[in-house]
């Protein structure tokens, strides 16, 4: 991806925008970096009738669980054992047990084994549900080994698509356990009591996080498939051109517009860095940005996308359900969060264009607006599924499968997207093999869930953390992002998240923090690992776009993110920012003085407002943002005093310097 001086062609669309090369973006180096940087990619390799076979089975299960969504009405834990018996199956059929290069329709008799004992464990609860629901706790041994071998199989599923991490971290949980956390005082009835409540209750894997990944998660996982596949992508980087493209250092701001938009539909952050940073990197590195700077952007703006309504990351579905609030509530509240995270990227990629002087894409090599609107046909599937769910008009599982439907139709107004049944099959399968990873780490999730409430150190936890801070909110809050940013550097966003609200979200709570706020507060930082230091999987996928150096890459994604590691903090001490008992007037003043707190911050990262910042002038906007940010009037009086002040002066350095040339 070296630069070049070949040209985009007139009205080009991004499909056709070559990269700095000009040759395009590889599959096969695209494919190779996803399998680097994200494990749910290394997969086994399926050709001829093996591989019609895993597509059939995958898409089967997609169909299958929009079915029982939809439709069923027998008990639930047959449909929440049948949904991991078969997450089990499939994790077995994709997932080899090691990286590296695999040998075509080769699968070793050992994960055979493994995996028909593994999946026949979760159907044995399946098909003896009323029976072991009645028996109570008289559980014999045998099913205490069956559900050992279930368990058994989660973890080694787990372990190959999500890694070890948040296996250790269920480690920790069980072995405290088995060793203190439970008064049996025999080790054998401690092990029969904790598999009981781990694998026969809903209690532990099949707790609330593998609940609503069977009955939510799943039906928007298959409907962003179906989405991608109508060339929804492309559309969006298309219309961030249109927009942001012929402004200084265009490419920039199309990335962070189009990672956005994309990430809507996507709610991996690697996923997003790789598709549409394949594009736009290229395109930054050209324009101008350094490599470090320009991998950051497409990271800090992809990993975004997860908190992005309408459809956010899997952990806001669990979110919705912890709180016991509709998730229309949730993603109403998260707009105003969102909008401000994204400008504080857009503001910083601003600044770093006036500073080197950088220029946007030529008029001519742009998309022609007109062509573009054409298509906003696009946007139907997304905008009527918000209709649906904020107004409350129909369950959540059903609104996802209309726009599924809604897809394939305006799908069809395309020749060059339109869903044929090949693509219905293609998407049906991606949406299946992507729910394995969700489902996976859900259920270890469960694990922990349950190893910490059956044990009650949640609130031993509570109560530490609680006498460590006094009464001192902001050490309640520095510590809980601490943990959050820590567990989540291995763990993911949705099993961070299951972890953090069990044991720090009660924390702030009871120190007096809206439960909204909490739960959003251990959200958003559950998110920022992917590109916070040192394991940062998007910035350094962003990195190997870009041919910069990773850990450079990461350190300036976080730095570009500063308002995702802010924006937590104002919601806990003014709820009101989250919609929570405000007027509208409150709220469009919260909004304008947290933007140009925003700014202020931004332009002290960047050293650069009109002209060079001088370090005392940096540190004195800084302060003049943070004081915007902080709630009261007397605070935002000060710090917009502050910021205008520092403004006219750097203005008055420019028209100065001007002046001199």
């Amino acid at each position: 991806m070296n630069d070049s001086k070949e040209k985009i062609k007139p009205g080009a669309s991004s499909a056709e925008v070559t990269n700095g090369d000009g040759q395009g973006a590889v599959k096969d180096d695209l494919d190779a970096l996803m399998r680097k940087y994200d494990r749910e990619s290394n997969t086994r390799i399926w050709t001829g009738k093996p591989k019609i076979m895993i597509t059939a089975i995958l898409a089967a299960f997609s169909i299958w669980c929009i079915y029982v969504t939809l439709f069923a009405t027998f008990l639930e834990e047959i449909r929440l054992t049948s949904f991991l018996g078969l997450v089990i199956l499939m994790g077995f059929l994709i997932y080899p047990s090691k990286k590296g290069v695999q040998r075509e329709n080769y699968m070793p008799l050992g994960d055979i084994i493994f995996m028909i004992a593994g999946a026949a464990s979760f159907f044995y609860f399946t098909f003896s549900a009323n029976t072991i629901i009645n028996q109570g706790t008289r559980f014999q041994w045998y099913q205490i080994i069956i559900g050992i071998i279930g368990i058994a199989a989660l973890v080694e599923i787990t372990r190959r698509c999500v890694g070890l991490p948040i296996l250790i971290v269920a480690a920790a949980f069980v072995i405290y356990a088995l060793t203190y956390g439970l008064t049996n005082p025999d080790f054998f009835g401690r092990l029969k009591y904790l598999v009981r409540n781990l694998f026969y209750t809903k209690e532990g894997i099949f707790s609330t996080p593998v609940n609503v990944c069977s009955k939510y998660i799943v039906v928007f996982i298959i409907f962003g498939a179906f989405l991608e596949r109508t060339g929804i992508s492309n559309f969006f980087i298309d219309l961030a051109n249109c927009v942001a493209g012929r402004f200084a250092g265009g490419p920039a701001k199309v990335a962070v517009i189009s990672s956005a938009l994309c990430g809507m539909v996507s709610g991996s952050s690697v996923g997003n860095t790789v598709t549409t940073g394949s594009v736009t990197i290229p395109m930054m590195k050209k324009t101008g940005y350094r490599p470090e700077f320009a991998g950051a952007v497409e990271a800090a703006a992809s990993t975004g996308g997860q908190i992005m309504p309408p459809i956010m990351g899997a952990a806001a579905f669990l979110m919705a359900d912890f709180v016991g609030v509709p998730y229309s509530d949730i993603i109403g509240r998260a707009v105003l969060p969102a909008i401000l995270y994204f400008m504080g990227i857009f503001i910083s990629v601003h600044l770093e264009a006036k500073k080197l002087n950088l220029h946007g894409i030529p008029k001519e090599q742009l998309p022609r607006a007109g062509k573009l609107m054409k298509k906003i046909y696009l946007l139907l599937p997304l905008v009527m599924l918000v209709i649906w769910v904020s107004g409350n008009f129909m369950t959540m599982q059903k609104a996802a499968s209309l726009a599924i439907v809604l897809s394939i139709v305006v799908s069809l107004f395309d020749r060059n997207n339109r869903i044929t049944p090949h693509k219905i099959i293609d998407a049906l399968e991606a949406g299946g093999r992507s729910t394995i990873t969700v489902a996976a780490a859900c259920g270890v999730a469960g694990i922990i869930s349950g190893s910490i409430t059956m044990t009650g150190l949640a609130n031993d936890l509570i109560n530490a953390i609680v006498g460590v801070a006094g009464n001192k909110l902001i050490i309640a809050l520095l510590l809980t992002m601490v943990c959050c940013i820590i567990l989540g550097m291995g763990v993911p966003t949705t099993a961070n998240y299951c972890i953090m609200a069990a044991t720090t979200a009660p924390i702030l709570i009871r120190m007096g923090v809206p439960i909204l706020a909490a739960h959003f507060f251990v959200f958003y930082f559950g998110i920022v690992a992917d590109i916070t230091p040192p394991v940062a999987l998007a910035a350094y996928a962003g990195s190997a776009i870009a041919k910069s150096n990773p850990m450079k890459t990461a350190f300036n994604a976080s730095k570009l993110a500063i308002a995702v590691f802010i924006v937590p903090y104002m919601f806990c001490y003014n709820p009101a920012m989250l919609l929570i008992d405000t007027s509208a007037l409150t709220v469009v003043r919260i909004a304008i003085t947290a933007a140009i707190g925003i700014f202020g911050i931004a332009a002290s990262f960047e050293g650069y407002c009109f002209s060079g910042m001088h370090p005392v002038m940096r540190v004195i906007i800084a302060a003049g943002g943070l004081l915007l940010i902080h709630p009261g009037t007397l605070t935002d009086v000060a710090g917009l005093c502050i910021v205008v002040i520092c403004l006219l002066i750097q203005y008055g350095k420019r028209r100065k310097s001007a002046a001199v040339s």
